[in-house]
């Protein structure tokens, strides 16, 4: 048996996203949508008049004409439980995934162990249900449970690398509460859809109940695109948090 001196463990209760490059901006939106009627302009006439331009960003959104927001590119790096990865991989259109791979490097130890502030407690019936607070006990019982599986899952990863089993097979003993870390690039469009599913907000004319981890990322997500597009985003909550 591999002692658990031999790799250092580590829980976390976050997640981290980092915008590693982008070309997004307000002024892609007003580009797009006035080559309909005013053919190509400078960046100079796509500035002249502000409150026009934001009139215009506020229009394009509340009537729900979306193709103007996709003229725009942002990529951020995640770093998330794999169990948030596969709920985020249903947002099929407008993104490009590139995961790390289990198969080719070897699988760092790094875990997720929810904190007091995540409600463990699921009441109601599916379709009508709330989360609330866990009790002590229940907290305790998590997170010595989930501690406790992981150092064993990962103790086993480790016996099997050394006696020449294959990554990719090794791997299949570790549970969807390790860490990964992948690559998203979106536009702005589609950015909205996955906020609008994956937040839950006060402004957002459709409710939505996302499990809190991936919320988690789309919260940080949405401060980083609320910086590059600030009409954009600004008009995106006046008219419901609905994307075009």
């Amino acid at each position: 048996m591999i002692p658990e001196d031999d790799f250092q463990i580590e829980f976390r209760s976050d997640v981290s996203v980092e915008l590693v490059k982008h070309s997004a901006a307000d002024t892609d939106v007003l580009f797009a949508a006035r080559v309909s009627t005013l053919g190509e302009q400078s960046l100079d006439e796509l500035q002249k008049d502000p409150e026009r331009s934001k009139g215009l960003i506020n229009f394009l959104m509340r009537d729900r004409h979306g193709s103007p927001f996709e003229h725009n590119s942002m990529t951020f790096l995640v770093s998330a439980p794999i169990f948030v990865f596969r709920e985020f991989m249903r947002h099929r259109v407008g993104w490009s995934y590139n995961e790390e791979s289990g198969r080719y490097r070897e699988l760092q130890p790094v875990f997720y162990v929810p904190d007091t502030t995540r409600k463990l407690v699921q009441e109601g019936r599916p379709g009508k249900y709330q989360f609330v607070q866990g009790t002590p006990e229940q907290y305790k019982l998590t997170t010595e449970a989930m501690e406790d599986s992981y150092r064993r899952a990962y103790r086993t990863y480790q016996e099997m690398l050394a006696a020449g089993v294959a990554r990719e097979v090794a791997r299949a003993v570790l549970p969807v509460g390790l860490f990964s870390s992948m690559y998203a690039t979106c536009n702005a469009r589609s950015l909205m859809h996955f906020i609008g599913l994956r937040t839950q907000h006060e402004l957002a004319k459709v409710p939505s109940f996302p499990q809190r981890e991936i919320e988690m990322v789309g919260e940080k997500m949405e401060a980083e695109w609320a910086k590059l597009m600030p009409l954009t985003h600004a008009a995106f909550n006046a008219n419901g948090r609905v994307a075009p």
